[in-house]
């Protein structure tokens, strides 16, 4: 082998060679609208779990259209299984005694780890308007939680900038209020760059060191569906993305492979970059997260 070559491979070490184990990770689902649906949730859960997650969380409609649902499912995680769960609670359409009251179920139920979001509206196209009695935004959200009890708090994080804030400097002031106000870490929404991720970090913790910041991993198999996801949380679809999916629509298993491939090389350079905690959006499906998670080496022990 000549000298271009050795130095070739050299530069273009295996992605995970490096990837020991020594990595947090944590699965967010949504509540299912049928039965059918809950069983494929619970298989997604009992599969995942052997990987001892950090958290898991579950979402909440906007304007709290899934509040039973979620809770439900929130607490049959906290009392059926060994993980941690985590509940989504947003300010959309409910006053502050009512978000109150639910978070005091949730820890009557053992729920301790909460993730605060704005929300979005009801609506689409409706902008968002704070209830007259409601928290008007996460960061009054996140001291109000503290106030009912010493949760655990998740915040959102937009490493492409929140689709309503007026620069990115601005967007960072707001995030860094909610950490103010007392939050434990920020959840990104998800990306397809890990230099955007990482900019945005280092934007971050140039001003907060300590400040703890979970890359959101969204494995794609249906680009039309991320293109949806992507319009409410202002992440960009990459052009190469859609190239890279064309004439797959009919070959699913094909369409898994190309996705975990994707997904698995933004994590393994996320890890070259010192990310130890990868939150997936699961789409309550765990197979692709878990070969990722496989490739990072978290493994069923």
């Amino acid at each position: 082998m000549n000298r271009s070559s050795q130095a070739a491979l050299a530069e273009h070490a295996p992605l995970f060679a490096e990837a020991r184990g020594d990595i947090a990770v944590s699965f967010e689902f949504f509540p299912p609208k049928s039965e059918a649906m809950a069983e494929t949730l619970w298989r997604s859960i009992e599969t995942l779990a052997p990987l001892h997650p950090r958290f898991v969380s579950v979402t909440y409609g906007a304007g709290g259209t899934t509040r039973e649902r979620t809770h439900a499912t929130v607490t049959r995680i906290a009392r059926e299984t060994d993980l941690t769960a985590a509940a989504h609670l947003t300010c959309v359409d409910a006053s502050r005694g009512e978000v109150d009251d639910v978070a005091k179920a949730y820890w009557d139920a053992g729920v301790r780890h909460v993730v605060a979001l704005r929300g979005d509206p009801p609506e689409t196209g409706r902008g968002f308007e704070a209830h007259p009695d409601g928290y008007a935004n996460a960061a009054e959200l996140v001291a109000g939680l503290k106030k009912v009890a010493d949760f655990d708090i998740s915040v959102a994080c937009y490493p492409e900038v929140h689709p309503e804030a007026d620069c990115p400097e601005s967007d960072i002031e707001n995030l860094l209020r909610k950490i103010d106000a007392g939050a434990n870490r920020a959840i990104s929404q998800f990306f397809f760059s890990a230099d955007c991720f990482f900019r945005f970090r280092d934007k971050v913790t140039a001003l907060r060191p300590d400040v703890e910041i979970v890359p959101g991993i969204l494995p794609v198999t249906n680009v039309a569906q991320a293109r949806r996801f992507s319009g409410q949380c202002g992440a960009t679809i990459p052009a190469w993305m859609d190239d890279t999916f064309e004439g797959l629509d009919d070959l699913p298993a094909a369409r898994q492979l190309v996705a975990a491939t994707i997904a698995g090389e933004l994590c393994g350079q996320l890890y070259a970059g010192g990310v130890r905690h990868f939150h997936f959006y699961t789409l309550n499906r765990a197979e692709l997260a878990y070969s990722i998670c496989h490739l990072l080496g978290v493994r069923v022990r």
